[in-house]
């Protein structure tokens, strides 16, 4: 597998603290597994708890979202897990088989893990199924929707339409 720590694009932890959004950078090596991630946001403040947002080259990401004890994944493109030790973590934190060769580029895990925040599942889906779109791309529209697009834009270095 590819040296992962260097093809991190950005690991990022949101959390609301007294109703307001905030962001922070999530350092190695707690973007390595599911387990480290979710132990690193389970430290976090948070009126609902916090939500890990990992992109690895552009390629795929991860959202970990941890309330309490309760820690959920979605992994965005199940053959990642060929390649990259973060989405082999996140296949074998939902107990899926390893991807098959002839796999296709489909998500994996709890599409409605923000349902609270206001994306449900189907819209989640919809906006997994823009194939146009990179990982980051995905993952502002989806802060956009929760209310912090701006926030995450110019943490990722991302201009806002």
């Amino acid at each position: 597998m590819p040296d992962q720590l260097g093809e991190v694009d950005f690991a990022l932890a949101a959390f609301r603290q007294d109703g307001a959004w905030q962001l922070q950078d999530i350092a190695s090596p707690a973007f390595e597994s599911v387990e480290s991630l979710s132990h690193a946001l389970r430290r976090l403040p948070g009126d609902a708890g916090a939500v890990g947002m990992v992109v690895v080259d552009e390629d795929f990401f991860v959202l970990v979202r941890v309330e309490g004890s309760t820690t959920r994944v979605l992994l965005s493109d199940v053959t990642a897990a060929d390649e990259w030790e973060l989405a082999q973590s996140a296949i074998d934190f939902l107990g899926l088989p390893p991807p098959e060769d002839d796999d296709v580029e489909v998500p994996a895990g709890d599409l409605d893990l923000l349902a609270d925040l206001g994306l449900h599942a189907d819209e989640m889906g919809a906006l997994l199924d823009e194939v146009e779109l990179y990982p980051d791309e995905v993952l502002s529209d989806i802060a956009g929707r929760l209310g912090f697009g701006t926030l995450f834009d110019d943490m990722v270095g991302l201009t806002s339409a």
